[in-house]
């Protein structure tokens, strides 16, 4: 325990809380106390039990966003409560080298120079990259530390770090020995504003207007088919007619049945093509017969393949018309397609054009549509990686919170291609393939070799492509800890807890990662799935630019402080759903924390700094008021814990929340303030209790709000870090009899004097019926401090025209004395007002509820309506009745 408690003590003691709160002094207090403390790191806790989280690496060009700024409250407040518990928790925190964001920004950069990348040169160009790194890639880490993450930077990671690297080449070979890495040419997304192939991930589907193109291809013997002279086809992308080698149908379709094994000619570029049946043609669009481009389209690319028809690229990696294209070589794909359409036209083969609105791929890095295109590149071949990822979580070996996001992991796992990891990028994790210009010959190995693996040639060229991004971070949970190494980490954190992540990449990354884990890790890299929704705007809609309802969350910060913006997340997020983002929610965290600072104050009033204890400090004797908060501070501790461990966060933040406004705030502070002036044994009692419930109180809330617990626990409590304290474990109470009719004869009393205009300072008289004996002595100086009723028990209830007012609880009644408090004259006169009117409305509704043609003819719910306003004005108006008999 020696290091536990070196970093207990450390950190500023609080005093007085002098002023109001200030979050921007707070937070700016705490940070480099627990970090300097060793409070981050797993050590803090050597003999707890291992628990360990790594996080989502944001990229290395990033900020922090909105969406990072609920992920990270979300496993922040799950990591600072398991260290509180005891346990050795390490969140491991690190930045991915972002393949296509870094290379970007950096040629940006050249470009502002009047250089390219290409003029720099490979070796010259990644050393500028990790130059920029250096110097700006921290950025987002910095942030990160502004909301509050409690990470163990002594093990911050980076996916270019060397260890890592030797994790990436250990698995690409590996992977690659079993034949379940291979370079074929296949359709992949290609981006030809980036010049590479980019992940699925990375195409943003967007809605445009566009045309169907209709175009008949003439049958090539001449011969009519039912009046037909050939077969009408329909696309949205006519530039692509010009790399046809096939009209496809369905076998099933009766309009086509007879044609499959017929050729047709190819408008414009004149050669045949013959008509093939699929299963994979959809007969009900276009016109049940499509165009078969298989360089250009991955559908057409499979049905070719089982055809054996040939491929033929007319659109290049810049995204231009290739020679294939024959007179349209060399014109933009976009100026290509209009030239097609006229030349169809000209050539008498256009059908028909319609107006036609679609959805379209766009590149999310350089906006440009995507094009799909046959390519050489690097695959995983992942059906065999499959099987065990679905099993580790069908077996519960890893888990999905809320459960039923498995439904949709199981749907992706069933419905996987093989996945192209190589990009044509120059910053990255280079593909570790060697090619041999001799005889062609690809080795692969963990080093370069010496000689090709086929003829031993030592002229041997560096594969120019570097890995996927998402290729390294699926190796992210085991990398981190030091595989393949045999670490002491690795040993002892893995597998991981809990992942923390959005729905968004389920497949894109959890899914990678588990079928990673279970081939070269030995099981799940995680026993939880913590899954969580978008931050949307207020209105439901994404956040966008183009909408303007970003929010930054660094302004958040700046204007209410980084516990607001993590409260008011944390609980407007139940697992699994989207949660709506709204500035006053922020602003409402932020009087909260305000009036947590105010309680301490007030606790401070009648405590010495520093005198509660960390732990226990509860009374031996505590009085009605104490039992009755510490009652309900241990039931809430009870549900609290209970959400918590179901992740249920939203709603046990909620529920702290509401706690410590409704019952500690707006009731046992007040409450209190008796007991505490009269002094005695009974004030000592409350003192204790007061400081105790107000610990506990921190100590839950410290998880949401970690900056502004620890200032005042500080304050309150004599020694040590409220990070590292233990998690409150209060006793059960039982909370005396009749409180809750207490409050409500408050609320009552309160309600009579406000709606009476009566000034808090003037006093009222109570006399209280109390049928199902809860009267205490307590009793009363609580109704003389909370609602300023000098109160006394009555036998029986006045009789009726005896001046009172009356505010119940159930049975329990108390009667205000109305004489010299307010003009009864006049307040019978309202209240007859008041009956009049309730009457004339009571009477309205019975008129129309009993006319047959207004039940026949007006709508149920207006019909519902009417009854319900009947109700309400007949239950005002017994009331009204017995306020006035009161009177007299």
């Amino acid at each position: 325990m020696a290091e536990k408690e070196a970093g207990a003590g450390a950190g500023p003691r609080g005093g007085g809380l002098e002023g109001g709160y200030d979050h921007k002094a707070v937070e700016a207090r705490w940070y480099s106390v627990w970090e300097e403390s060793g409070a981050f790191r797993p050590e803090i806790n050597p003999g707890g039990a291992p628990f360990a989280i790594v996080i989502p690496p944001p990229n290395v060009t990033g900020v922090l966003h909105i969406g990072h700024a609920l992920d990270h409250s979300i496993q922040d407040a799950i990591v600072r409560r398991k260290r509180m518990q005891g346990r050795a928790v390490l969140w491991l925190p690190g930045t991915d080298h972002a393949g296509i964001a870094t290379q970007m920004v950096v040629e940006r950069e050249l470009a502002e120079e009047g250089l390219t990348r290409r003029q720099l040169g490979r070796e010259r160009f990644v050393e500028r990259v990790w130059k920029w790194k250096r110097r700006s890639g921290g950025a987002i880490t910095e942030q990160m530390r502004a909301l509050g993450d409690s990470c163990d930077w002594t093990r911050e990671r980076f996916t270019l770090d060397d260890q890592l690297s030797a994790a990436v080449r250990e698995v690409f070979v590996s992977l690659y020995e079993k034949g379940l890495i291979y370079r074929g040419r296949r359709i992949i997304n290609w981006s030809p504003g980036l010049m590479t192939a980019i992940s699925d991930i990375e195409v943003e589907y967007k809605e445009v207007d566009g045309q169907m193109v209709h175009i008949t291809y003439p049958f090539a013997d001449g011969d009519l088919d039912d009046g037909r002279e050939g077969v009408t086809v329909a696309t949205t992308r006519a530039e692509t007619m010009l790399g046809d080698t096939g009209v496809a149908v369905h076998p099933g379709d009766e309009r086509y049945r007879r044609l499959a094994g017929r050729m047709v000619r190819l408008p414009l570029m004149g050669r045949l093509i013959p008509i093939v049946a699929d299963e994979a043609v959809d007969p009900s669009f276009g016109t049940g017969a499509v165009k078969v481009t298989p360089a250009h389209d991955p559908l057409d690319f499979e049905i070719a393949g089982r055809a054996g028809l040939p491929p033929v690229q007319v659109i290049g990696e810049d995204g231009r018309m290739t020679a294939e294209a024959g007179p349209f070589a060399g014109l933009d794909r976009f100026e290509a397609r209009r030239r097609v359409i006229d030349a169809l036209r000209t050539d008498g083969c256009l059908d028909r054009i319609e107006e036609h609105r679609h959805t379209v791929g766009h590149c999310s890095r350089s906006g440009s549509p995507v094009e799909p295109l046959l390519s050489s590149q690097w695959f995983v071949r992942v059906a065999d990686l499959i099987g065990p990822a679905v099993e580790a979580v069908r077996s519960g070996e890893a888990r999905f919170v809320p459960k039923r996001w498995e439904k949709n992991y199981f749907h992706w796992m069933e419905n996987l291609h093989d996945w192209c990891i190589s990009r044509q990028l120059w910053w990255g994790h280079r593909i570790p393939a060697w090619h041999c210009p001799a005889d062609g010959a690809v080795t692969v190995a963990r080093e370069r070799p010496p000689g090709c693996s086929e003829c031993g040639s030592e002229e041997l060229a560096a594969d120019e492509d570097v890995l996927d991004t998402w290729f390294s971070s699926a190796l992210w949970p085991f990398s981190t800890l030091g595989w393949p190494d045999d670490a002491s980490d690795l040993r002892r954190f893995y597998p991981t807890d809990v992942l923390v992540t959005g729905y968004d990449i389920i497949y894109f990354w959890v899914a990678r990662m588990l079928k990673m884990g279970m081939e070269f890790a030995g099981g799940a890299p995680f026993r939880e799935i913590v899954i969580h929704g978008l931050v949307r705007a207020s209105d439901g809609r994404k956040m966008s630019k183009s909408l303007n309802n970003i929010v930054d969350p660094m302004e958040m910060i700046d204007r209410f402080g980084a516990d607001a913006l993590r409260l008011s997340l944390l609980q407007a997020a139940p697992p699994g759903r989207d949660a709506p983002f709204d500035v006053q929610w922020v602003d409402a965290a932020r009087r909260f924390g305000n009036k947590l600072w105010n309680a301490v104050r007030f606790a401070l009033l009648h405590l010495a700094p520093g005198s509660v204890p960390a732990e226990g400090g509860y009374p031996d004797d505590p009085g009605p008021a104490d039992r009755w908060i510490l009652s309900r501070l241990g039931e809430t501790a009870a549900r609290v814990d209970r959400l918590f461990d179901r992740h249920r966060l939203s709603e046990g933040f909620s529920l702290l929340y509401s706690f410590a406004w409704s019952e500690v705030f707006d009731w046992y502070l007040e409450m209190s303030k008796p007991t505490l002036a009269a002094g005695g044994a009974e004030a000592e009692a409350a003192r204790q209790t007061l400081g105790a419930v107000l610990r506990d109180l921190l100590a839950f809330l410290h998880p949401a709000m970690p900056f502004l617990t620890e200032e005042l626990y500080s304050s309150l409590v004599g020694e040590g870090l409220l990070i590292v304290a233990p998690w409150p474990s209060p006793p059960a109470w039982e909370a005396p009899a009749g409180v809750g009719v207490l409050q409500e004869l408050v609320a009552g009393v309160r309600g009579f004097r406000a709606a009476h205009g009566l000034p808090a300072r003037r006093e009222l008289e109570a006399a209280v019926y109390d049928p199902e004996g809860l009267w205490e002595e307590w009793w009363a100086p609580q109704l003389a401090s909370l609602a300023g009723a000098a109160a006394a028990p009555a036998e029986a209830p006045p009789e009726a025209g005896a001046g009172y007012s009356r505010a119940a609880a159930g049975r329990v009644q108390a009667f205000i004395r109305l004489e010299g408090v307010i003009d009864l004259e006049e307040e019978r006169g309202r209240i007859q007002r008041r009956i009049d009117k309730a009457r004339r409305a009571l009477e309205g509704s019975e008129r129309k509820l009993a006319n047959p043609s207004f039940r026949e003819r007006a709508p149920a719910e207006v019909v519902s309506k009417e009854e319900q306003k009947a109700a309400e004005a007949g239950k005002l108006l017994d009331a009204l009745s017995s306020q006035l008999k009161e009177l007299g």
